[in-house]
């Protein structure tokens, strides 16, 4: 797993309270929606590789 960085955030009220929202909906933390979030726009853009797949168990 990649060792994550922890920094400070400054956002506005209005779209927090949306992902506040979102994050719930979908049974996540604000933190972790936000990084799903940032991670697919960089994938989408062609910034980030793609996950590798998941490794075949016997």
């Amino acid at each position: 797993m990649a060792k994550k960085k922890a920094f400070a955030l400054r956002i506005n009220e209005d779209v927090l309270d949306a992902v506040q929202h979102w994050a719930s909906d979908e049974l996540r933390s604000v933190n972790a929606q936000i990084e799903y979030v940032l991670r697919e726009a960089l994938r989408k853009a062609g910034r980030m590789k793609p996950p590798p797949p998941p490794e075949a168990s016997d």
